[in-house]
């Protein structure tokens, strides 16, 4: 079981499996690249930070596989998740930049950051490489509205998002109706717990082909005909 329940009657954890939107998010880059290589760092090799980047490589895996390609990702082995590009911390935004100045030389193109504050050094180096090709998926929020400000809106091609709203929405409308239980609530796709973020600037770039083929895998993740399972979920 990677989270638990705090134990309480009256507590209930709100936890994501954001490898799902994680896996849509891989896939889409994988059919964006120009470059045939995508990549990803986390702040720490810890699994509320490994789900992320294994349902991004498994996205990539399944374009892979629908297609006939050979798309790489950068920073992040599935067999070896200890050995994955990190910062070792969520601040140090300089490491950020180093590991994403390094992945950008080696040819990457889509930088998925998974690392806190320490994501703002992916953008700083995408920003100086002033390329129009590169881009970055965001976690968490959607990047092209929290980051828009530090001028990150036109490199975000998409988010992985955790509705936190949601999550507490439907917290208290279960109190409100004294069904109050404290199972953790769980966010996936299906509960609209987690999501992908609009395509934003990035959008005329993405082919129609390519979105229709996101949104149809999502209904299957959804409908539990594909399974996008890692071995970071949260359970309950």
């Amino acid at each position: 079981m990677l989270f638990r329940s705090a134990g309480l009657p009256n507590a209930k954890p709100l936890i994501f499996n954001t490898a799902e939107a994680a896996y849509l998010a891989g896939y889409a880059a994988a059919g964006t690249t120009g470059t045939g290589k995508v990549a990803t760092y986390g702040g720490q090799a810890i699994p509320t930070v490994q789900i992320f980047m294994e349902g991004f490589a498994k996205g990539v895996e399944k374009y892979n596989a629908d297609n006939g390609a050979s798309v790489q990702v950068l920073g992040w082995d599935p067999a070896n998740p200890s050995g994955g590009s990190f910062v070792g911390d969520f601040k140090d935004a300089a490491k950020g930049q180093q590991l994403t100045e390094q992945f950008l030389s080696q040819g990457a193109d889509i930088i998925m950051p998974v690392a806190g504050d320490a994501a703002s050094g992916a953008l700083a180096a995408v920003k100086a490489a002033g390329g129009d090709s590169d881009a970055i998926v965001w976690v968490d929020a959607d990047g092209y509205l929290t980051t828009g400000k530090d001028g990150g809106a036109p490199y975000m091609l998409t988010s992985v998002i955790k509705e936190i709203g949601t999550a507490v929405y439907d917290t208290v409308d279960e109190a409100q109706r004294g069904a109050f239980s404290a199972t953790p609530y769980i966010g996936a796709l299906g509960n609209q717990g987690v999501s992908l973020a609009p395509y934003h600037d990035w959008d005329s770039k993405v082919s129609p082909e390519l979105k229709a083929k996101v949104d149809e895998l999502k209904k299957q993740i959804v409908d539990g005909t594909l399974n996008v399972s890692t071995s970071y979920d949260p359970a309950a």
